[in-house]
This record gives structure tokens, C-alpha cells and sequence, in this order.
């Protein structure tokens, strides 16, 4: 059995209404706290209160800011968060606004377990991807207003807390309204849904023209659109049911997100996928790093390079990326803009994929990551992962290929 997270959005998603839910699932407001509090963040404070909404008991979850001037989070939107009023733009006014390229660095440099830094860094970027692409920019020039800087850290890293608290394998989304009308911001009225969060819903079911204002924001559309799969998950077994609030106070629903946690069955599934292909020789080979990270930021399953001998003798590649039916225009999109190919073949592909999860096991030079696959067959696949590793043996001074052993030694016991 694998352990399931359901988004029943039927007010809509934000970063902080997927807090305050993760906190009514269980999660403790103090290991929430502890484990921001190793994150580099600007002066802020986060609150948790126990709300009655329609009747129905939730969990309201706000950052506070502490910076001069600052207010209250103040609406849906920022609680349905601060995603219009500071989200992402270009901006040089370095005093007011913080680089994504910073934050990640924050985020890297933080004392958050591994597994939670890359799934915050994961969802950070998928963000900054969608903005950059609306403004222009370059993902890493991309900028957040100060407050909502703190706003988006803070909730980003408090939904990736949750989920590795609460041991999710699997997260699913279900229909989502996206609201109604503008939303005043910087660049003045955008219609609702913003068009980050248009970008970032490729692919997912949506309703429009349903809900007062601002529905899905931008915070929101990218941890769904990061984490989860679209559509109910199938033989699932509830267990516990939470609830967030949202500041709002909405005349047709009760401004909750429901957040349902549960058990699916894990048999290995064949799973439609799509392989994309670009013949490139022109371009500098400097780039593939960068095309690399964005298209694993906009959901790629896998991307890899192959060097090829091409017409009239030219030296060239093959970028190649596996990615879910639904993100192919997407990622074709990715490739086209960031390379100098201008054109981009696709074929459907059946993947057989065995369950996995990833686990810590502990050896006698500290505690190391590792996956473990369990194939139809009854076979156990055990591979250590490489950065778990590679911190480890750098942190201890010895041979990567000495903590790869460890580490697999100790995960026989589980596998």
C-alpha cells in the first residue's frame, strides 16, 4: 500500500489554506516551526488557530510578517496567498525584492532534511518557471516582493514539511474553480486566474468562471502542480480528513481546502507516457545544464543528451525528455524556447513502473537515503541516493564508494 494525499479543492488551493489542512492532519505546529526556523527568511512570525467555518471545524495558518510597515495577510488571495500582490516580476530594486536565484540558494543552504529542501526547491521553481515565462525573464531573474518573499518561503517549505511529516507517497488533485473577475497587483488588474497560475494548470481539470475572485493562486497552483496528479485516486482508502481556512468569508461555500489522507493499492501500472526528441547542432553546449533543470522543473519524468553525427558531418545531440501525456505541449514549449531547435518529434511510450519509496536507513558513518523498488516479480532493488552520499562521505572524509556499501548493507534488513 502506498500513502495518498487528495486535494479536494473545492474552494480553490493556496499555500497557506495546504498549511493550515497539513496541521489539521496532524502535523505538529512546533516541528513546522523548528524546522522554517532553519531556513534563512526575513523577520516573521507564524500563527495557527482553531476557526469554525460553515460549522465545519478547520486550522487557519498565517506568516505574519515583521518587516517595517508590513500588514496582516489580509485576503483569500493571501490566504488564497500574497500571489498578485507581490508575486513574481522583473524588477532592479534589490531593497524591495528577492531574486528566485536567492531563494534558492536560501533553501539550499538550509538545514531542512533533503528529501524536503529538493521537494520545496522543486516547487519554488516550477513557480519561478511559470513567472519567468509571463514576464519574459529568466527563471532565476524572476522577482518576489519582499512580503511575498516570506509569504511564498514560508508556505512552500511549510507544505513540503507536511508532506514528508505525514509519510505521502502519492498526491492527487481533483477539480478545481478558478475563480472569478480581476485581482488588483502591481502591474494592475490581471484577470483571475492569473496568468501564472494558467500557466502552471496545463494539464490539470479545472472549472472556470466558478467562485468569487481568486480561487487558485499562484502559491497554490504550483504545490498542486508539482506534487500531484490530476483525478481522484482510485481504491483509495480514507483515513483522516483536514481541513485549512482561508481569511474569506465566501457567499456560496465555506472557503476551505480539504485535504483527505489515505491508503491506494501499489501494483506496478503501466502508465502512458510521452517521449520527446530534438536534433540540435547549433546551439553552445553550455546551455544543456540549464535546459536540463527546467524542463525536471516543469515535471519531465527524465531528460537525457546523446551525441549524434548529423547532415553535411556536423557534430550534434539528441535532447530526449519523458514526460506524462498531459505536459507534452508544455515541455515542447520548454525546448523550443530554451534551444535553438525549432522543430520537436513526440511518440507515446507504455511505461511498467514498480512501486518505490525512498527510505533513511542508518549506518555506522550516519543516516543515508536510499530507493527502494519492489518489482512484480517479487524482486528488491536497493540504490543509495547520490547526494545523500556524496554529503555523508564528504562530511565524514571518506570514499563515496564506502558509504554506497553501508548504505546498501543496512537497507537489506528492510528491503
Amino acid at each position: 500500500m502506498a500513502k495518498a494525499l487528495y486535494f479536494d479543492a473545492f474552494s480553490g488551493v493556496s499555500g497557506d489554506m495546504t498549511v493550515g489542512a497539513m496541521l489539521a492532519l496532524g502535523v505538529p505546529f512546533e516541528t513546522l516551526r523548528e524546522q522554517l526556523a532553519t531556513v534563512r527568511i526575513d523577520d516573521y512570525r507564524i500563527a495557527s488557530e482553531r476557526r469554525s467555518v460553515h460549522g465545519i471545524q478547520a486550522t487557519k495558518f498565517d506568516v505574519i510578517p515583521g518587516t517595517p510597515g508590513a500588514t496582516h495577510r489580509h485576503s483569500h488571495d493571501d490566504s488564497h496567498d500574497n500571489s498578485h500582490h507581490h508575486h513574481g516580476h522583473h524588477s532592479h530594486d534589490h531593497a524591495a525584492h528577492t531574486r528566485f536565484s536567492e531563494i534558492r540558494q536560501r533553501l539550499e543552504e538550509s538545514g531542512l532534511r533533503r528529501a524536503v529542501r529538493d521537494t520545496a526547491i522543486a516547487i519554488f521553481t516550477k513557480l519561478a518557471v511559470a513567472e519567468g515565462k509571463i514576464h519574459g525573464v529568466s527563471p532565476d531573474e524572476v522577482s518576489f516582493h519582499e512580503v511575498g518573499a516570506v509569504d511564498s518561503i514560508v508556505d512552500i517549505v511549510g507544505a513540503a514539511i507536511g508532506l514528508h511529516h505525514l509519510g505521502v507517497d502519492r498526491v492527487y488533485v481533483g477539480e478545481m474553480p478558478l475563480g472569478s473577475g480581476f485581482v488588483h497587483c502591481q502591474h494592475g488588474n490581471m484577470p483571475v486566474p492569473a496568468p501564472a497560475t494558467a500557466e502552471l494548470l496545463e494539464g490539470f481539470a479545472v472549472r472556470y468562471d466558478d467562485g468569487e475572485g481568486e480561487m487558485v493562486t499562484p502559491t497554490g497552483a504550483a504545490i498542486v502542480a508539482t506534487l500531484a496528479r490530476p483525478g481522484a485516486p482510485a481504491g483509495f482508502r480514507m483515513q483522516r480528513v483536514g481541513y485549512g481556512a482561508g481569511s474569506r468569508t465566501l457567499s456560496d461555500r465555506p472557503n476551505l481546502l480539504r485535504l483527505v489522507l489515505g491508503d491506494v493499492e501499489e501494483a506496478a501500472a503501466a502508465s502512458e507516457l510521452v517521449v520527446l526528441e530534438a536534433n540540435i547542432d547549433d546551439s553552445n553546449p553550455e546551455i544543456f545544464e540549464h535546459v536540463f533543470d527546467v524542463l525536471f522543473a516543469a515535471g519531465a519524468r527524465d531528460v537525457w543528451l546523446q551525441p549524434v553525427l548529423m547532415k553535411k558531418g556536423r557534430p550534434g545531440f539528441v535532447l530526449s525528455a519523458l514526460c506524462d501525456v498531459g505536459l507534452r505541449d508544455v515541455l515542447c514549449g520548454i525546448v523550443m524556447r530554451e534551444t535553438s531547435s525549432i522543430g520537436v518529434r513526440f511518440r507515446p511510450v507504455e511505461r511498467s513502473e514498480a512501486p518505490r519509496s525512498v527510505e533513511i536507513v542508518e549506518t555506522e558513518l550516519g543516516p543515508v537515503a536510499v530507493k527502494i523498488a519492489r518489482a512484480p516479480d517479487g524482486t528488491v532493488n536497493v540504490a543509495p541516493e547520490y547526494e545523500s552520499c556524496r554529503k555523508l562521505a564528504r562530511e565524514r572524509n571518506v570514499a563515496l564508494k564506502r558509504v554506497y556499501a553501508a548504505a546498501i548493507a543496512a537497507a537489506a534488513s528492510i528491503a
